[in-house]
């Protein structure tokens, strides 16, 4: 590893993209031996929000008859209200552009504080139901609170809770089981909620790109609108529905040459790597729907023989895609 970074300072030195001094410090940096923890304290800090949050759960679960509905919910307010002074105190306020708070632990502090407000609002609900039976509500309510805590305080971890309940509030969400059973066939419905929302997610990162509004949120709305967007379209696929497949062939098509292009514009690998992922598995579908009224028992020998070499090209082709948008991206 550090031959390699040791060849990469060269190469950028010969093509005069560091200077002589800037090659020196480089060098006399990396023989210093000095690393920084920065990345493994946040980990150690999110975690700790995590076990905290899933205590306070696990605390209300076995204790709820002893310790009685009033007393948790009054102990989560003074907490929430707690760390929520604490945010708003040191915050800079709302600004349009990237803000960073000056002590990493007040980010998580407003995550912690997120988490708990959901908590919160999901057990009043449950226990004495102040939205009566709109159990949407009990959903939409704390996703705003989330939207407004994540733009306010420049938050990511909590943005991906507010869109995480957005699509909740739709009714959509995605997790192995519901795609083994395969909810998007059962309620038809539930497609076309998640494609829109998906549309919107990337109608805001446009608007919000143009007036300039926390662009560096746009990735984690755009990994949401491809997630959700493919997933409804691929579970459609299969679906028997007259016309159905092929409409939402069409719009797996549309969606993966937006993402390849803006992939590429915002330089984030992984939404090229999940296009690619979603595009292969719907052209494969896409290709035994068309074919599967064909009849290969004559051609069956060479229909063997193209399989591996097919699967075989594709990892290839994978792995020079993966390549040549590496090289772009570092140009």
């Amino acid at each position: 590893m550090a031959k390699f970074e040791e060849q990469a300072t060269q190469t950028l030195f010969e093509k005069n993209f560091i200077t002589e001094e800037q090659l020196v410090q480089i060098k006399e940096y990396r023989s210093s031996g000095i690393f920084s923890l920065n990345a493994e304290l946040k980990m150690f800090l999110y975690l700790s929000v995590l076990l905290f949050t899933s205590g306070i759960g696990i605390l209300i679960y076995e204790n709820i008859d002893t310790i009685g509905h009033i007393a948790i919910l009054s102990l989560l307010l003074i907490v929430i209200v707690i760390c929520f002074y604490f945010c708003f105190k040191n915050s800079k306020g709302f600004q349009k552009s990237e803000t960073t708070f000056e002590s990493p632990v007040l980010e998580y502090l407003v995550l912690a504080a997120n988490i708990l407000t959901c908590i919160f609002i999901g057990y009043l609900q449950f226990q004495y139901k102040p939205f009566g039976t709109h159990y949407g509500l009990a959903t939409l309510v704390p996703t705003i609170v989330s939207f407004f805590c994540a733009y306010y305080f420049d938050n990511k971890s909590v943005l991906t809770i507010a869109i995480t309940g957005l699509t909740a509030y739709v009714g959509f969400s995605v997790t192995p089981q519901d795609l083994l059973k395969n909810d998007f066939y059962s309620h038809q419905d539930l497609s076309y909620s998640a494609v829109i929302l998906g549309g919107l997610l990337i109608l805001w990162t446009i608007y919000s790109s143009k007036i300039q509004l926390k662009t560096h949120f746009n990735l984690i709305y755009l990994t949401f609108a491809l997630h959700m967007i493919s997933i409804a379209s691929i579970s459609n696929l299969v679906n028997d529905h007259k016309g159905i497949w092929f409409a939402f062939s069409i719009i797996l098509a549309g969606s993966s040459f937006y993402f390849y292009k803006i992939s590429h514009e915002v330089k984030a690998i992984s939404l090229f790597v999940f296009m690619i992922i979603y595009a292969y598995i719907g052209i494969n579908i896409f290709i035994f729907r068309v074919f599967e009224n064909i009849d290969f028992s004559d051609i069956w020998v060479l229909f063997v023989m193209v399989i591996p070499a097919y699967f075989i090209g594709s990892i290839i082709l994978f792995i020079k895609l993966i390549k040549n948008f590496n090289k772009e991206i570092a140009e």
